[in-house]
Order: C-alpha cells, then sequence, then structure tokens
C-alpha cells in the first residue's frame, strides 16, 4: 500500500515536471511574441505620427 502510494507519487511529479518545462516553453514563446507586437506597434505608431504631420503640413499649406 505505501509502496503503491510512493510510486503514484512519484508518477505525479514526473507528470507536474513535463507540464512546468512545457508552460515554461510557452511562456517564454508568448514573451518573445510580446516583444515582437510591442516592435510593430511602435513602428506602427511612428508611422502613423509621421503620416499625420505630413498631413497637417498639407493642410497648413494648402
Amino acid at each position: 500500500m505505501l509502496e503503491q502510494r510512493v510510486e503514484q507519487l512519484i508518477a505525479a511529479v514526473q507528470r507536474l515536471k513535463k507540464e512546468n518545462r512545457s508552460l515554461k516553453s510557452g511562456q517564454r514563446d508568448l514573451a518573445q511574441e510580446h516583444a515582437r507586437l510591442v516592435e510593430k506597434t511602435q513602428i506602427a505608431r511612428t508611422r502613423i505620427e509621421s503620416m499625420i504631420g505630413r498631413l497637417k503640413s498639407l493642410e497648413r499649406s494648402g
């Protein structure tokens, strides 16, 4: 009975370690994706601000 319980606990620990590795990998992937999206957002913001500036300039000169 005790031996069976120990085996169950060992199996649970192994399962949890595997799950933890998977979650950490997923977290790394999400962090990389987040960084990529932040960079894309900044690029888009810069381009939009530039377009707005050009439009305002055209509006003033037109």
